[in-house]
C-alpha cells in the first residue's frame, strides 16, 4: 500500500481546462500592442535624445540603457504572444504505418515506451506514477510498457518495479544525468514512442489518445504536454477571510473589493508556481512558429526522430575531428605521410559519443534545439493546449530556487556556448522564439538598475532625467498605460501581475545563474525535492530584505529632508520614484513572505 503524503488530499483535484481562443480579443490584442510598441520606441527615442541628464551620467546613462533593453524583451515578448493557432489535432494511429512516410513501414500496432525517471525520489512516490501509467488507455491495439529508469540503482526500488509488474532500467554510473539514463533506457527499449514522465509525473489515461494523433505528420517529432501542479495552494477568498475575521462588514468590504479587481485569494501559491501563463500563453502560442520546445515531464517523442538527429551530430562530429585526428595519429605512428581517412574516421569515432539526449542540465530544451536545427528533415514541435498529467510543485523556497536557478544556469549555458539564434539551420521566427527565452534570463541585470534607480533618487536628490516635468509624465504615462492594457488583453483569461512582480523579485537567483556561466562552472543537476521541507530560509531573501530596507530607508531619508532642509526634489521626481519604490517594495515582500509560508494548517498548530 502506498505512503500517505501531504498532497494526498489534493488527489480530487482536476485541471483547469485550456484557455479559449477568442479572435475578437487576439484583434483587440494586436491593436492595442503594436500600439504599445509605438509608444514605448517614442519613450525610448525621447529618453535618449532629450531627458538624459548629462550632469548625471554615470546614473542617467545606466538608467536609460536598462530600459531600452527591457524595451527590446518587450519587442520579443511581443511577437512570442502575437497569435494563438494550435496544431490540428487528429485521431490516434491505429498502425506505426499512419505515423510514417507513404510505404516505409509495415501495418503494426504502434509501440510505446513510457520513462520515469527517478534518482533519490521516495519509492511511494514513484510507485504512485507507475500505477497511473498503467491506467493508459488507447483505442486500438497497441505496444505499451512502462519502464522505471532508476540512476539510484536501488534494490527497493527495483521491488517496487517487480511489485507492479513494470520494467526496471538501471546502470553502473551516472554519466550524462537524466541525458544519460534516457540514452542508457534507449539502448534497451525499441517502442516507436517515448513518454517521458519524471518521478512525481502522475499521468492521465487519455495521454496517448490525446497525443499520438499529432504523430500521423511524419514530420512532428516531439509533443509538449502542459505540466500541472495539482498540490498548489489554493488560498481562501478574501470576503471569506474578512468576514471572519471582522464578521458581516469585512465580508461586504471584501467582496467589494473583489468585484472591482477580480477574485483575490489569501494564502494561495506563494511561489508562483502556476506554469498556466508558460504553456497556456507562451509555449502554446510558439505552435504558429514551429518553436516550442521540449520542457522534459509529459513529453511524447517519436524514437526515430531522437535518433536521427543524434546519428547526424555523430556523424557531423567525426568529420568536423578528421583533420586532427589525422594529425594525432601521424604524430603517434610516426608517419611521414598523412595516415588513410578511414583510420582518422575510425579513431575519432571511438572517441565520440552517440547521445540521443545532449549531457546538459537543461537536455530537453537543447534536444529541442537539435531538432529545429537539422534544416534537411525539418522537424515539427508540437505544444498540446490540455493538460494530460499531474505532477507536484516546490513546496519551499529551497526547492524552488534550486529549480529555477538549474533553468537560468542551464538556458544561459546554452546561450553562450551553443547559441541556436546564431548558428544555422533555424527560421528566423524560431531563432526569435529561442531569443526571447534567453533574453529573459538577462533581465536580472537591468531588473537590478530598476530596484536601485529610486533608492538613488531618494537619498541624492539626483535624477536620471533632465526634469521630471509633464513632458517625462506625458511620454512616459501612454507607453506604462498601454503596456498594461496590451498585455491584459494579451493574456486573456489570466492574471499576469503576479508574474510580472515574481520575475522581478528573482533576480538574484538569474544573477548568481549568468555570474556562474560567465566564470564557466558547470551547472548542476540537483533533483528537485518532491516533499515539502520544514523552516524558513531568511538566507535566501536577504538580496529581497536588502532592497526593502534600503527603499524604506530612502523614503524616511527624503521625508527628513523635506521637514528640515526642503530637499531640493520636485513634485514630478517624488511621485514618479515614490509610486516607483513602493511597486518595488510589493514585489520583493511576495518572496520574502515566501521563504516564511507555511501551509494553514501547519502555520495554524
Amino acid at each position: 500500500m502506498a505512503s500517505d503524503f501531504y498532497f494526498t488530499p489534493f488527489e480530487g483535484r482536476r485541471p483547469p481546462p485550456p484557455l479559449r481562443v477568442s479572435r475578437p480579443v487576439e484583434r483587440i490584442w494586436h491593436v492595442l500592442g503594436v500600439a504599445n510598441l509605438l509608444a514605448g520606441a517614442i519613450y525610448i527615442w525621447w529618453r535618449w535624445t532629450h531627458s538624459l541628464n548629462f550632469d548625471a551620467l554615470w546614473f542617467a546613462l545606466p538608467l536609460v540603457l536598462a530600459e531600452t533593453c527591457a524595451y527590446f524583451g518587450l519587442i520579443l515578448f511581443t511577437a512570442n504572444l502575437w497569435k494563438t493557432r494550435d496544431y490540428p489535432q487528429q485521431a490516434p494511429p491505429s498502425s506505426i504505418a499512419q505515423c510514417t512516410q507513404e510505404g516505409e513501414s509495415a501495418e503494426r500496432p504502434v509501440s510505446v515506451d513510457l520513462f520515469i525517471t527517478t534518482y533519490s525520489e521516495e519509492e511511494e512516490l514513484v510507485r504512485l506514477s507507475i500505477r497511473d501509467a498503467k491506467q493508459i488507455t488507447y483505442p486500438h491495439a497497441i505496444d505499451f510498457r512502462v519502464h522505471v529508469l532508476d540512476d539510484g540503482r536501488r534494490e527497493s526500488m527495483r521491488q517496487v518495479c517487480e511489485e507492479e509488474g513494470v520494467g526496471y532500467i538501471s546502470r553502473t554510473n551516472n554519466v550524462g544525468y537524466k541525458a544519460g539514463n534516457l540514452r542508457n533506457a534507449m539502448e534497451q527499449t525499441s517502442g516507436d514512442f517515448i513518454v517521458i514522465c519524471d518521478a512525481d509525473t502522475r499521468p492521465f489515461p487519455t495521454i496517448l489518445e490525446h497525443t499520438l494523433g499529432y504523430f500521423r505528420d511524419p514530420d512532428v517529432a516531439i509533443v509538449q504536454t502542459p505540466q500541472w501542479f495539482y498540490d498548489l495552494p489554493e488560498g481562501k477568498r478574501l470576503k471569506d477571510v474578512w468576514g471572519r475575521r471582522a464578521g458581516k462588514p469585512g465580508q461586504l468590504l471584501g467582496a467589494a473589493i473583489e468585484a472591482v479587481f477580480g477574485e483575490i485569494r489569501i494564502g494561495e501559491d506563494p511561489f508562483v508556481n502556476d506554469p498556466a501563463m508558460f504553456y497556456d500563453v507562451i509555449q502554446r502560442r510558439r505552435n504558429p512558429w514551429n518553436a516550442a520546445f521540449c520542457c522534459g515531464a509529459g513529453s511524447i517523442h517519436r524514437r526515430e526522430a531522437v535518433m536521427f538527429v543524434a546519428l547526424r551530430a555523430y556523424a557531423d562530429a567525426i568529420a568536423r575531428s578528421g583533420d586532427e585526428g589525422r594529425s594525432r595519429i601521424r604524430k603517434l605512428l610516426g608517419l611521414q605521410h598523412k595516415p588513410d581517412d578511414a583510420l582518422a574516421r575510425w579513431q575519432a569515432a571511438q572517441e565520440e559519443e552517440l547521445t540521443p539526449y545532449k549531457f546538459h542540465v537543461s537536455e530537453d530544451i537543447y534536444s529541442t534545439i537539435v531538432l529545429h536545427q537539422d534544416s534537411e528533415r525539418k522537424w515539427k514541435t508540437v505544444l498540446h493546449p490540455e493538460v494530460e498529467s499531474k505532477m507536484l510543485s516546490p513546496q519551499d523556497l529551497l526547492s524552488w530556487t534550486v529549480q529555477r536557478f538549474k533553468y537560468a544556469g542551464g538556458s544561459l549555458d546554452i546561450f553562450f556556448h551553443d547559441n541556436p539564434v546564431t548558428r544555422p539551420g533555424m527560421t528566423l521566427a524560431q531563432r526569435v522564439m529561442y531569443l526571447t527565452t534567453f533574453w529573459s534570463y538577462f533581465g536580472a541585470t537591468w531588473n537590478l538598475i530598476f530596484l536601485l534607480s529610486p533608492i538613488v533618487y531618494m537619498f541624492t536628490t539626483i535624477a536620471p532625467v533632465s526634469a521630471y516635468t509633464g513632458d517625462f509624465f506625458g511620454h512616459a504615462l501612454p507607453f506604462l498605460v498601454l503596456n498594461e492594457l496590451a498585455f491584459m488583453m494579451g493574456t486573456w483569461g489570466l492574471s499576469g501581475y503576479k508574474g510580472k512582480v515574481s520575475y522581478l523579485a528573482s533576480f538574484p537567483i538569474s544573477l548568481r545563474a549568468l555570474w556562474a556561466v560567465i566564470r564557466g562552472k558547470k551547472i548542476s543537476f540537483p533533483v528537485t525535492p518532491k516533499q515539502r521541507r520544514e523552516g524558513n530560509y531568511f538566507g535566501l531573501v536577504w538580496p529581497q530584505i536588502a532592497v526593502i530596507g534600503l527603499t524604506v530607508t530612502a523614503f524616511a531619508w527624503c521625508a527628513l529632508r523635506l521637514f528640515t532642509v526642503g530637499g531640493g526634489y520636485t513634485l514630478g521626481g517624488l511621485i514618479a520614484n515614490g509610486l516607483w519604490g513602493l511597486n518595488n517594495i510589493l514585489a520583493m515582500s511576495i518572496m520574502v513572505r515566501a521563504a516564511f509560508w507555511k501551509p494553514e494548517e501547519e502555520g495554524s498548530q
